[in-house]
């Protein structure tokens, strides 16, 4: 006898089809979270770099001017609350 195990079309197409649900759900998630940055004012931002911390050196930094995390333009000298240095090379 075979001791190939018999799974039914049924079985198999849904878990094909979870499957690619739970995939595109993931990715809607993800995309949403990317869309959603706080404002300037929650992180506190300003124009201005605070002691040797400024934008342009933040790992978060997406020039020529925005940021990951933050909404609205954002200048290489600015700073805010955010902050995080990129790594050193």
């Amino acid at each position: 006898m075979s001791d190939c195990r018999h799974i039914s079309r049924r079985v198999a197409l849904t878990s094909a089809a979870l499957s690619l649900g739970a995939a595109t759900a993931a990715a809607m998630v993800t995309r949403a979270e990317a869309q959603q940055k706080i404002s300037q004012a929650d992180a506190k931002y300003q124009t201005t770099p605070k002691d040797d911390q400024r934008c342009d050196g933040c790992a978060n930094f997406q020039p020529p001017n925005a940021c990951r995390f933050v909404d609205g333009g954002i200048g290489p000298n600015g700073w805010c609350l955010l902050f995080g240095p990129k790594p050193k090379s």
